[in-house]
């Protein structure tokens, strides 16, 4: 068992102490306070296996004790620490003792197992901070007869092979990068020879390689109902491409009738003879999305160094030049690994669009205040509530450009908070004429007598310049202010993203009383001295 926290302290059990450190309240982990405790287990921990003598009722009894040795645990875990958990399933034994027949009979190892990780599965479902890493897929994706090495278990009791892993070290980070909010957000496709066969301004749109006639074509088209099934996640898709014309052979080739994907299942076609990171860097901008977020898939691999050169921490897999490879190595990264999906993830293509029309929409005023009021907008501003307590901590750590102090919250640290009397909480919806934006803002500020000391302030990119922030400020200081709050503390830590805020508390009223060398700043503001600032937004 190993505990992950934020600033990257670990505490390690013993070996095979697991269970005993969870059950017995091991004094140190109780003062460690883990955020994440990840439970590295494999077939190796189940005590007791069917024989073939058992019955049906000795066999589901067998089931029940393996399985409450381990939700016990978690039960405890969630009591005690209130943190995320990260459980193995269990992968298959390396010999099967009835052969084919371990699949189907309930005596069998494999039949058990299987048995075993839907029970673990169903206490997923129903336990929000509770995470399978599957190594049930892990090791069959990785080959059984290589995932494990009998050698390296008498050895070293080590339960994987040494080059498996790597491989389950990148699974379980990919799990704490998804619930820390660091997935990518966005691909950046080519068009030619990455999502159809041949040179659609040389070959022409009739003649490329698209659909289920040749195998060359049937890989193509698979290729982008996998992108396409990425759009439930709420992973947008956009076009980068050189092509003559603007976007003339682009969106011919998109009309293609055997296409899976349409020009209208992209936010942004970039098809031009510019450099492809400028392209990329301007599709960010117009997104108000960091280049960061972006997974750019592309069969040149001159295109693909460029990227890696020019466009810092973009993904870019090495997907080769063949169609049939594209998914296994995109997907083996796990850019877009899911921890929660929610509702504001699924509708966030659709989001992205409404804004689009937004950006059309500010063209036809030349005064910005009139543009605003004509979106009519309306605001839900309230103190933080079950409902969106996922919601909020996935906001709070990927909020990196509006984010004054960057401080980054876990589920059950949001929970915590909202029950917490001394603190002041406000999460903020904006919708308007063209859609809803679901939760876009989040307020933190925890009092101490007649001071409330602002901990976080984070916004959604894609509100920016819609006064969201005046709406929040005006209901923050009303609500301060029922609280007998007299005085606003407000604070300012620089990164290398978020200088958009730097003068943030300044343009609400609040006065810098101090600053170091760094940057780091702090701000005050007397309750009684602020004028509400909101005059565009309806607040519910």
């Amino acid at each position: 068992m190993c505990i992950i926290y934020r600033e990257f302290r670990f505490y390690e059990s013993e070996y095979g102490r697991y269970w005993q450190d969870v059950m017995f309240d091991n004094e140190e982990l109780a003062q460690f306070r883990p955020d994440v405790i990840y439970i590295h287990t494999s077939n190796r921990n189940i005590t007791a296996y069917p024989k073939l003598t058992d019955s049906r009722k000795t066999v589901d009894a067998l089931l029940d004790t393996a399985y409450h040795h381990f939700s016990d645990m978690w039960d405890k875990i969630e009591e005690k620490y209130g943190c995320i958990i990260i459980q193995n399933n269990f992968d298959y034994p390396y010999w099967r003792l009835q052969g084919n027949r371990e699949a189907a009979d309930y005596h069998g190892t494999v039949n058990f197992i299987t048995r075993l990780n839907l029970r673990f599965a169903e206490y997923a479902q129903g336990h929000g901070k509770f995470f399978i890493n599957d190594i049930n897929y892990l090791s069959a994706s990785f080959g059984l007869d290589k995932w494990f090495d009998p050698f390296c278990w008498f050895m070293y009791k080590y339960a994987l092979s040494m080059k498996a892993i790597p491989a389950l070290a990148h699974s379980v980070s990919n799990i704490i990068k998804s619930l820390y909010g660091k997935n990518k957000k966005a691909f950046a496709l080519d068009l030619d020879n990455t999502l159809w066969g041949g040179i659609v301004g040389d070959d022409g749109p009739d003649n490329l390689k698209i659909g289920k006639e040749t195998p060359t074509g049937e890989a193509y088209t698979e290729f982008q109902e996998y992108l396409k099934a990425h759009q439930q996640l709420g992973v947008i898709l956009n076009v980068i491409s050189k092509n003559e014309n603007e976007n003339e052979n682009a969106l011919a080739g998109l009309a293609h009738p055997e296409m899976t994907l349409k020009s209208d299942d992209f936010i942004t076609i970039k098809a031009n003879w510019k450099p492809k990171s400028q392209n990329l860097l301007d599709v960010a901008h117009t997104l108000s999305l960091m280049p960061d977020s972006f997974v750019f898939v592309d069969d040149n691999p001159a295109e693909r160094d460029l990227i890696r050169q020019q466009v810092r921490n973009a993904a870019v897999p090495e997907v080769g030049d063949k169609p049939e490879g594209f998914i296994r190595a995109i997907d083996k990264m796990g850019y877009f690994e899911m921890t929660v999906v929610s509702a504001d993830d699924a509708g966030r293509e659709k989001m992205y669009k409404e804004n689009a029309e937004r950006a059309k929409a500010e063209l036809a005023f030349s005064d910005y205040r009139a543009y605003l009021l004509s979106l009519n907008m309306k605001a839900e501003i309230e103190a933080f509530i079950p409902a969106y307590h996922g919601r909020i901590a996935q906001l709070s750590n990927k909020s990196n450009q509006f984010n004054l102090t960057t401080r980054r919250y876990t589920q059950a640290e949001i929970e915590q908070i909202a029950a917490d009397e001394s603190y002041i909480t406000l999460y903020g919806k904006l919708a308007d004429k063209f859609g809803d934006n679901g939760v876009v803002s989040v307020v933190i500020g925890h009092q101490t007598d007649g001071i409330l000391d602002i901990e976080l302030w984070i916004m959604s990119c894609r509100v920016l310049k819609r006064d969201m922030e005046y709406a929040m400020m005006d209901r923050l200081v009303q609500e301060g202010y029922q609280r007998n709050v007299q005085n606003l503390i407000g604070h300012y830590y620089p990164t290398a993203k978020n200088g958009m805020v730097k003068e943030f508390y300044g343009s609400m009223g609040f006065t810098k009383t101090q600053e170091d060398e760094a940057g780091n700043s702090r701000w005050e503001m007397a309750v009684e001295s602020y004028k509400a600032k909101n005059h565009v937004i309806s607040v519910k």
